[in-house]
Order: structure tokens, then C-alpha cells, then sequence
């Protein structure tokens, strides 16, 4: 359907002479226009209950709600997204609200972001998508390019795609399996679709929402009891509705809040049913996290109950988390009750969730994806979450005091488990299976870094200075000077290069111009742009005299990472020491790993043995298991 044909783009005649109008009219006209609204969306009332119902069964099942959208349409699913943590106190992972052109498009229009079917893919493979989530694409037009090919991936990833337009039968209706689609009418400036079409859009994003956290007791009636008191208005509020509900004196409610470490619904089962937090949480599960349902139903505690704040008798659980700039990874696994072989322990879940590096994403997306990760783990192992044993974080970022501090913090306010252990991302590589904790690690991929450490607990680094002051050798680093060499190139300041061709055909564009648009529409990624290094790679390989000059410059820093920190622990020409390898770059890229080996050798340095670590979340979930093991039993 063309631009002309929408319903949205028609001209009012209600409004034809608007120009003309004093400001008491136009608001006369602007106010009967807009009483339309709500009888518009009255009449899709039964496909939006069904949306809430997809959502509320998939979010049962740890899944997640997406809104995508581009201008209006975005700033309003990020709006509705970040409203629910206060209102509701769910974690920040649950819902999300994602806009083309990214953060920056909150504020200032970017320029043809939307138009990018890809743009949306690579947003929603940030977030991980999976088969448990739900995608709201946004588009009053209902063919936005960016929603329609967000859409059809969450098809693919088997995510439940939902569209939301404000025309009939548009080019969305195609990708989504269910349509909401509220006909509004012609704007009263034609086009204009942050009025009736943005009304009408968040009215129903507001249903989605506030229906699905009913759904999932998130209310009692309509008191708030899932709230996180973050302030002294909410911290007022709690007790106010502990008070009602319970019916004690405040003074009893404050009391109740404390032992339940401010749970608003377990203080009020704890008063209403005489029992423990233990019990409280444990009626609260069997009931699905319902107030109502746990305080209607009779207390039986003749069985083991299965809480979140106890394990299973007889079962022990180890998590691992790898943490990463762009990717989280959570394993569980069950501790051997005999201490036997650790190298074959193996996971019963895994979870992945985007990056975790507090430093670049923010503590609390960082934090999010954490939480998300260990939730789809405990939902792939058939397990309800509760608090493991242990668990260690390897976490990109967090390399000081500090941060680590904040991160032990936020795991035990989080209940994630009883003990905690959290060390930089580099750390866990050496206690993967087939090495014993000490060697060298390097990494290469979007960033690089070496680390080693002796068996007599020393350790040295070197690198990892982030993108703007090194990385040299990661991925970021070789695309970027590959891209600079391929401009050059089309410029004539520099030596023609098959690289120039093959960016072009990594962003399928045509000229010079079209590829800076739209590198700079990107730019903020850098894992996008550590993606192109493959383009580099490419070109070396088949002989590009000038990508090779590129790569050998970077597999010669590589290689004097590891002797930097090979001299630093065990002197000159250090050697019998072993190697890790991790990192997508290096790990993807034979090219790369051999070059890497051969400038060792000709160091002298050669590694007694190099193993290649595809899983880092390994190593992370054997030091859980070795502090699991060498705990001392409390009393």
C-alpha cells in the first residue's frame, strides 16, 4: 500500500481550514476528533485480550516483551518499557523497549534509520532473541521497513510477532501472527500520526502492560504489591498497603516489611497465615506468585516445599556467568556430592542474554541481562529459580574492587546465590577444562586482552585499554583500520584494495557516500563494526597485499600481549607455560591463530600447549563448583 492509500495520510475535512481557526477552535476540533479514539480501539478489545495472554503465558515462562518502532512509534514502546520496573517491580529485562537509530533517537530524529529491515535484526540479536518472547512491532503506517524486518526475524528465532498500526490491512498484517490495528481516521494535521495515532498506540501499550502484570499478580485488587520501594513515597506506600491488607497497625507493617526484606506480598502472607518468609515465599510459588491465591489457599507445609530461598535436599547447584560486552552466557550445573572430576561437570541449563559490561551498556542493563540469563538457564534445566551454592561472574568491566563490590552487592539482593565469587571475564579462561587454573589467556574479539597467571597466584596483564585508547588486535581494531584503508583507497591517498569492494558488499551498498551513511548510523556499535574484521580477513587470505599489512600488524601485537605477560610472570623467553585462545576473532579466524603461534615461535616463546576456549562460561562455572567445594559448612 502506497503512502497516499493510508488512512493516516488522508486529509480531515474536519480540519481543512484549520489555519484559519482561533486557538479555541482548534482545541474544539482537536478534542472531537480525539473522543474517537477509544471506541476505535473498543472495537479490536478481543485481539488486544489476546495479545495479553500471549504475553502473560510467555513471560510464565521467563520470556521477555519487545517493543520495536521507529520516531513516535518507539519513543512511546521505550517509554511504556521503562515505566514498568517502578510501577511493577519487574527486572529490567522483561519488558524492553527498542527504537531505530537506538538511544540517541529518543531525542532527535535520526535519519533513515527506519528504512533498515537489517538495523532491526542486528538490535534484536543484541537482546538474544528467543522462542519465549514476544515482539510488538509499532508502525502507524503499518510499513515501516525497521519494524517489518524486526518482525519477520522474530518469526524465524520463533519469537510471537504482534503488530500494532493504526491502518487497516497494512504491509505489517503479513509478518505478524496476531494485528492490532486501531483505525483512527485522517490526522488533524494530515500525516501527523503523534497525535490519534500515538494516543491510540498508548492507550494500548498501556493495556499490554498493565493487564499482563495483573495477569501475573502484580496487583491485589488494584494495590500496587509488587512494588519496589526505592523512595520514601514508595517505602510509605508499602506499609499503607501491608496495613490494609493484613490489617495491623503501621507500626506492625514496618516490622513485617523488614523480616521479608520488603516483599510486600510475602509480609502480608507471613502476617495472614502466621507463618515464616520461608513459607510465606513458598505459598507464593504454589500459587504462581498470586497474593490473592496464596492467601485464599489453606496452609500445608506436610511435604517439602520447593522456595526460592532454600534448594532442594539432596541438590546442589553451581552457576557460572560469562559476561561479555555483547553476549551473557549462565550455566548451571549440579555439584558432584562426591568432589569428584570437576572437568566433567556439565550443565543442565544454559542461558544467554546480551552483554554485561557495566562500563559500556550501564549497571542496569548490565545487571538486567545478568538476571536473564540465569533465569533462562534455571528454565532450560526445568528448574524453578532459587538460590544456588554458588556462583562465580566473569564479568567484562569489572576488573576493580569496586565494581566487583557492586556486583557481589546486587547478587545477594538478588538471592542469585549464598556464595559469590566475581573476577574479571579473563580470569575464567585458565580454569577451563584441560588447564589447572594457571598459563596465559589471550582474547580477541571485539576487544583484546592478555592475562596469565602462575601457580603461585601471581598475575600480570596487558592491553585491554578499550576501544578508544588500544584493543589493537581485536576485531574492532582491524575493521577499523581496514575501513579506513578501503576510503583511502576509493580517495586515491592510499593503494587500491579488494577491501573496498568487500565492505560494500557486507552493507549491500553501492557508493561511498551510501556506506559512510551508513557506518555512522551504526557507529555506536562497535560489535557491529568488530564484525567486519571478517572482510579484512577475507581479503588477506586471498592475498590483498594491503589487508595483509593490516592483519600481520595486529597478529604481531597479539603475539607481544602474551610475551609481555609471559616476561612479567616468569622472565625472559618464558616457556613449557600453557596458552588459552578465546575470543570470536580468534577462535572463528585459523588465519589469525596460526599467524599468532608463529610469531611466537619465532620468539622462542611457543606455548607447551594451546587449548581453544569457545565457551569461557566454562571455566566461570568450575570456579563456582571449586568454591562450592572448598566452603567451609556453616554451623
Amino acid at each position: 500500500m502506497s503512502l497516499h492509500q493510508l488512512t493516516t495520510e488522508a486529509r480531515n475535512p474536519a480540519s481543512s481550514e484549520i489555519d484559519r481557526l482561533s486557538s479555541a477552535e482548534i482545541v474544539r476540533i482537536m478534542n472531537a476528533e480525539d473522543a474517537g479514539i477509544a471506541p476505535a480501539i473498543a472495537l479490536i478489545a478481543d485481539q488486544i485480550a489476546a495479545a495479553i495472554d500471549v504475553i502473560a503465558d510467555r513471560m510464565r515462562s521467563g520470556g521477555r516483551l519487545i517493543y520495536i518502532g521507529a520516531g513516535t512509534s518507539g519513543r512511546l514502546g521505550v517509554l511504556d518499557a521503562s515505566e514498568c520496573p517502578p510501577t511493577f517491580n519487574t527486572p529490567p529485562w522483561q519488558v524492553v523497549g527498542v527504537i531505530a537509530g537506538g538511544p540517541a533517537a529518543l531525542t532527535r530524529a535520526i535519519e533513515g534509520a527506519e528504512d533498515y529491515p537489517d538495523l532491526a535484526v542486528q538490535d534484536l540479536k543484541k537482546l538474544s532473541l528467543g522462542p519465549n518472547d514476544v515482539v510488538v512491532g509499532i508502525a502507524s503506517s503499518g510499513r515501516t521497513p525497521y519494524v517489518i524486518g524486526g518482525l519477520k526475524y522474530a518469526a524465524e528465532v520463533g519469537a510471537f510477532p504482534i503488530g500494532l498500526a493504526c491502518n487497516a490491512e497494512s504491509e505489517l498484517t503479513a509478518v505478524s501472527r496476531l494485528m492490532l490495528a486501531p483505525v483512527v481516521g485522517p490526522e488533524v494535521v494530515s500525516g501527523s500520526t503523534r497525535l490519534k495515532a500515538g494516543t491510540a498506540t498508548k492507550l494500548i501499550l498501556n493495556m499490554l502492560t498493565t493487564a499482563t502484570m495483573i495477569r501475573l499478580g502484580k496487583t491485589y485488587g488494584n494495590l500496587m504489591v509488587d512494588l519496589s520501594a526505592t523512595n520514601l513515597k514508595l517505602q510509605e506506600r508499602s506499609r499503607r498497603i501491608v496495613a490494609t491488607l493484613a490489617d495491623v497497625a503501621p507500626e506492625r507493617a514496618t516490622e513485617l516489611l523488614k523480616m521479608s526484606h520488603g516483599d510486600v506480598k510475602a509480609a502480608i502472607v507471613m502476617q495472614r497465615h502466621g507463618v515464616d518468609e520461608v513459607q510465606a515465599r513458598g505459598l507464593l510459588g504454589q500459587a504462581g506468585g498470586q497474593l490473592r491465591g496464596a492467601l485464599e489457599s489453606a496452609p500445608d507445609f506436610s511435604e517439602p516445599q520447593i522456595t526460592v530461598t532454600s534448594e532442594t535436599a539432596g541438590e546442589r547447584l553451581v552457576i557460572g556467568v560469562d559476561g561479555g560486552g555483547s553476549k551473557t552466557l549462565a550455566w548451571i550445573a549440579r555439584l558432584p556430592a562426591d568432589g569428584s572430576d570437576l572437568n566433567d561437570l556439565k550443565p543442565i541449563g544454559e542461558g544467554e542474554a546480551g552483554g554485561s559490561n557495566p562500563n559500556s551498556l550501564g549497571w542496569a542493563a548490565a545487571t538486567g541481562n545478568i538476571e536473564l540469563a540465569v533465569t533462562r538457564a534455571f528454565h532450560a534445566a526445568g528448574l524453578s529459580r532459587r538460590p544456588a551454592t554458588s556462583i562465580c561472574l566473569g564479568v567484562a568491566g569489572a576488573g576493580r574492587d569496586s565494581e566487583q563490590q557492586r556486583l557481589r552487592t546486587w547478587i545477594d539482593q538478588r538471592r542469585l546465590a549464598n556464595l559469590i565469587h566475581v573476577t574479571h571475564d579473563v580470569a575464567p579462561l585458565l580454569s577451563v577444562p584441560g588447564l589447572d587454573g594457571h598459563g596465559i589467556a589471550l582474547v580477541a574479539g571485539t576487544g583484546s586482552l592478555a592475562y596469565g597467571k602462575t601457580q603461585d597466584g601471581r598475575s600480570a596483564r596487558a592491553g585491554g585499554f578499550g576501544y578508544l585508547l588500544g584493543d589493537e588486535g581485536s576485531g574492532y581494531h582491524i575493521a577499523l583500520e581496514g575501513i579506513r584503508a578501503a576510503l583511502k583507497a576509493v580517495d586515491g591517498r592510499g593503494p587500491v584494495t579488494s577491501m573496498t569492494r568487500g565492505f560494500q558488499n557486507r552493507l549491500q551498498v553501492n557508493s561511498t557516500a551510501h556506506f559512510i551513511q551508513r557506518f555512522y548510523e551504526q557507529a555506536e556499535d562497535r560489535t557491529w563494526i568488530a564484525g567486519m574484521a571478517s572482510v579484512v580477513l577475507a581479503s588477506a587470505q586471498e592475498g590483498d597485499e594491503r589487508a595483509r599489512e593490516i592483519v600481520d600488524e595486529n597478529i604481531l601485537d597479539l603475539a607481544t600481549m602474551v610475551a609481555t605477560v609471559g616476561v612479567q610472570l616468569m622472565g625472559p623467553q618464558p616457556k613449557n607455560y600453557p596458552l588459552a585462545l578465546a575470543g570470536g576473532l580468534i577462535v572463528n579466524s585459523q588465519y589469525l591463530r596460526v599467524g599468532v603461534l608463529k610469531r611466537l615461535e619465532e620468539g622462542g616463546m611457543l606455548p607447551s600447549k594451546v587449548v581453544l576456549v569457545a565457551a569461557p562460561v566454562a571455566g566461570a562455572l568450575r570456579l563456582a563448583a571449586q568454591h562450592a567445594l572448598s566452603a567451609k559448612p556453616q554451623a
